[in-house]
């Protein structure tokens, strides 16, 4: 069966799905997107995500061209469409279509909107997090708000194809301090030799992570002890275990950073727990 798109109020085969060449997200990053999981058929962390695309939209002063309610019948039409029980659902608007410029345009124009679906293995997923990934470390070279989630992401490309050519999952990135910011796609977690969990405080310099906030509320409901602080790449050479979190790839643990391995070399209690209780609570 052939994908379907949506773009500017049509669905359209995949194949078929443009922009215009002079939407400002495709000359100048100057757009925005959001990322939704989709298991059985359900949006995982719905109004969250919602709450983040409005939060960016606002950050760049784009018009939200849709509300909630809209954008939901639209998704659910797209998943059907594509008969997509688990996969991913992609949202991008633009400031749209407009003469090259810097600057905004002189005069308001009408978003640019397009989502897609594409469907998962859920199998090969849940494989992985049961072996763990290896992620390497390399130098934090990208803009200072990394708070929106634009499209400006060619550091975060150069990242993760560095990660893939090392034969890694993942790779994190390292401030000018020696800290960890986190992934290229993902947000970066450690369990420290006394048990606490420890990420990186939501400040401009990462992403606040929608399966990032879930997660606080699985590690409380479990009664884990959490702490939002920096932490540097020795402490998490050092750590007991480590994992990721992102909105593909869930809670998935790290057994090795650089050529150190973490903790016994295997997933860590805490992640997996984490991971199925995760899914217990969407």
């Amino acid at each position: 069966m052939s994908r379907i798109a949506y773009v500017d109020g049509q669905f359209v085969p995949h194949r078929q799905a443009a922009v215009h060449v002079e939407d400002r997200g495709f000359q100048f990053g100057d757009s925005i997107y959001e990322v939704w999981s989709v298991r059985q058929g359900k949006l995982l962390d719905e109004d969250g995500h919602f709450s983040r695309l409005e939060r960016s939209l606002a950050e760049l002063q784009i018009e939200n061209p849709r509300s909630r309610a809209s954008y939901r019948l639209v998704i659910r039409d797209l998943l059907r469409r594509n008969r997509i029980r688990d996969g991913l659902i992609y949202l991008q608007v633009s400031r749209g279509v407009a003469r090259r410029n810097h600057a905004f345009p002189h005069h308001p124009v009408p978003p640019t909107l397009v989502l897609t679906a594409k469907s998962v293995d859920v199998d090969k997923a849940e494989a992985r997090a049961a072996l763990g990934i290896a992620i390497i470390t390399l130098k934090d070279i990208r803009w200072g708000r990394c708070d929106i989630k634009t499209v400006n992401l060619l550091p975060n490309v150069l990242a993760k194809q560095s990660a893939v050519e090392a034969g890694a999952g993942e790779a994190w990135l390292i401030d000018r301090d020696g800290n960890v910011t986190e992934g290229s796609s993902s947000n970066a977690w450690i369990v420290t030799a006394n048990g606490v969990l420890v990420t990186r405080p939501a400040d401009n310099s990462i992403l606040c992570g929608i399966t990032r906030m879930r997660v606080f509320q699985c590690a409380k409901s479990l009664g884990f002890l959490v702490e939002e602080r920096a932490f540097s790449l020795e402490e998490a050479m050092l750590a007991r275990e480590s994992f990721i979190t992102s909105a593909s790839t869930f809670v998935t643990p790290v057994v090795k950073i650089d050529d150190q391995i973490i903790g016994d070399g295997a997933p860590g209690s805490m992640a997996l727990a984490l991971r199925s209780i995760y899914f217990k609570q969407n």
